[in-house]
C-alpha cells in the first residue's frame, strides 16, 4: 500500500511528517498535486488490485482515522467496505473512490 500526501497544499509538509511518523509500516510519498485544491489537504491510498481513495480536508487531527483506514484497507481484498461507517469521520472527507 502506498499513501500519497499532497505537498502543494498549505499544510502539506506538516501532514506529510505526521503521516510518516504515525503510519510507519506504509510507504508514504509526497506528490506535487492531486487536484483537490478546493478541499486541501488531500491524502490518497492506493494498492495493487484495489480501488484507490482520495480524501480531502485532512488535518493532523485525522491521523488516528487514517491509521484505522490503513488497517482496514490492508485487510480488504479489493479495497471496498460494505458499510462506510467503519471509516469514521473519513467517510465525510472522501472525494473519490477510483476503480483499481
Amino acid at each position: 500500500m502506498t499513501v500519497y500526501v499532497c505537498g502543494s497544499c498549505p499544510d502539506g509538509p506538516a501532514l506529510l511528517e505526521a503521516v510518516r511518523r504515525d503510519l510507519p509500516s506504509e510507504t508514504v510519498r509526497r506528490i506535487d498535486c492531486m487536484s483537490g485544491c478546493t478541499r486541501p489537504q488531500t491524502v490518497a491510498f492506493r494498492d495493487a488490485g484495489k480501488v484507490a481513495y482520495l480524501f480531502g480536508d485532512i488535518t493532523t487531527e485525522d491521523i488516528g482515522d487514517l491509521r484505522r483506514f490503513a488497517a482496514l484497507y490492508a485487510d480488504s481484498a479489493d479495497g471496498t467496505f460494505a458499510d462506510a461507517r467503519v471509516l469514521g469521520d473519513l467517510r465525510m472527507k472522501a472525494i473519490a473512490r477510483i476503480p483499481g
